[in-house]
């Protein structure tokens, strides 16, 4: 009898805890392109928080000049993003175009620094001569 009483228990709750809640959609809604591109500014935002700046400073928050650069404002942001997450499937969609592009991003940064060490080395290209092939 205990037993029944707790499997009835463990399932009101867990239909209790479901949220049936339907989020609103913002009248300032931004749009998921946008939302990309926004959260991939905030990814590298976030991530620049912790090396120090042109500037040698630290510990610099980053997020008013992503705000600006695509005219919102904090507050439309958390509406938005708070409507994205309500939405798991739309969400999903912009986190795994944001990793692509991060990705992306981080696989051209890493070309470029190759490129980059290898000039600072002062490394050529080795032209093969005559004499460093063997021939048969």
């Amino acid at each position: 009898m205990i037993k029944y009483f707790c499997i009835l228990l463990g399932v009101l709750m867990l239909v209790s805890c479901t949220s049936n809640t339907i989020i609103k959609k913002p009248d300032n809604l931004i749009s998921k392109n946008k939302m990309v591109d926004l959260l991939t500014d905030m990814h590298i935002a976030n991530a620049g928080e912790n090396i120090k700046n042109i500037h040698l400073q630290r510990a610099v928050n980053y997020y008013p000049l992503v705000f600006a650069k695509y005219n919102i404002d904090s507050t439309q942001f958390k509406e938005s993003n708070y409507y994205y997450t309500s939405r798991i499937d739309d969400y999903d969609e912009i986190l795994a175009r944001v990793e692509a592009r991060l990705t992306a991003l981080k696989e051209q940064y890493d070309l470029e620094r190759k490129i980059s060490d290898s000039i600072n080395r002062g490394s050529k290209p080795r032209i093969l001569r005559g004499e460093d092939v063997e021939m048969e």
